[in-house]
């Protein structure tokens, strides 16, 4: 009796282990631990990523020494690469669909899929295929790619660990979403030139020139006989951190070309100790209405906000809140314009 309880016992643990086995291995004969295996364990080898989107967009970023940049080496926002790696290590299995909505969601993500290439160390590690959300938006759909076990067949739900929500938004292939806002930033001793000139209104142009001895300002390549050094530093000082406000939503290509092709109303040039250049060209934003500008001429313009093209072309908003403690010479220089001088504007 004793054996035959053994045998029974020992063939239920065969049973089991055999049942077990079964539902471990896909159709495609692969564990299903690596189908859900997304994320990276050692993070700090992950140096490269491309990212795609059905849209069409598409861009790869790069990490540097320290920071990461895009491929071009154009900077972008570290706090965004900061969410990316913090989903790389800490994705976690949230749960399988359904056995009835399989068949659609592969449908689904085969067109309609954020792509992320992950590399380590330069090589081609894992590709995420990232769905919608889950239907009760605590996870994602997704989809694994490994150069171990090939592309799976299985999509499931993920999350990330500790947090309530979707891992999608994290991952954008827009460059304008990763674009860095910082135009420049100068300390004083950087300086060697800013030159400001406008285009239609000469008499207000002016720059500010390193020489042995300080700075000289120049209008219009005239230099002004006597100026205040102390103005002349709490100009340059308005340097160290200038920004645009956000990159360009609102234009379509043609509408930037055209803008790009009209007359700036002003350019700033800034020169470095080094000899590097900063060019920006500024262009006023068309309004249905006139507001009154810094002199108290109506124009049908936007008194807030104007277009500034960057030196790689990029074209930007930025407030004039930001730029108008640049421009104005005369608020910090008394400098004739039109022949009459204007030390009280």
């Amino acid at each position: 009796m004793k054996k035959l309880i053994t045998l029974i016992v020992a063939l239920i643990v065969l049973v089991g282990l055999g049942w077990y086995a079964y539902h471990l291995k896909n159709t495609n004969g692969i564990s299903n631990t690596e189908l859900i295996a997304f994320n990276m364990k050692n993070i700090e080898n992950v140096n490269k990523l491309i990212i795609s989107d059905a849209q069409g967009k598409k861009i790869t970023i790069i990490k540097g020494n320290p920071e990461w940049t895009t491929e071009s080496g154009e900077c972008i926002q570290q706090e965004s690469v900061g969410f990316i790696l913090e989903a790389l290590k800490n994705i976690e299995f949230k749960g399988y669909l359904p056995e009835n909505s399989r068949e659609k969601m592969i449908t689904l993500l085969s067109t309609q899929h954020t792509k992320v290439e992950i590399f380590e160390n330069d090589e081609w590690t894992k590709t995420w295929y990232i769905g919608p959300p889950s239907q009760d938006h605590y996870g994602q759909i997704m989809l694994l790619d490994s150069d171990e076990f090939g592309k799976s067949d299985l999509p499931v739900i993920m999350k990330i660990k500790g947090v309530n929500g979707i891992i999608e938004p994290r991952f954008f292939a827009d460059y304008r979403k990763w674009m860095c806002t910082k135009i420049f930033g100068f300390s004083v001793p950087e300086i060697s030139k800013i030159e400001v000139k406008y285009i239609k209104e000469p008499s207000r142009s002016f720059s500010v020139v390193k020489t042995k001895n300080g700075y000289d300002v120049f209008q219009q390549n005239m230099k002004l006989p006597a100026v205040d050094t102390s103005m002349i530093f709490t100009y340059l000082n308005r340097f160290k951190n200038i920004h645009f406000e956000e990159p360009n939503y609102t234009l379509n290509d043609k509408q930037i070309d055209s803008v790009k092709k009209s007359t700036p109303f002003a350019t700033m040039n800034i020169v470095d100790n080094k000899n590097n250049k900063t060019f920006l060209k500024l262009f006023k934003i068309k309004t249905n209405i006139e507001n009154r500008n810094e002199f108290g001429v109506m124009e049908p313009y936007d008194m807030d906000r104007l277009w500034c093209q960057l030196p790689n072309g990029e074209l930007v908003k930025c407030q004039y809140f930001v730029f108008h403690p640049l421009l104005l010479g005369h608020v910090y220089f008394p400098m004739n314009l039109n022949g009459v001088k204007r030390a009280d504007l």
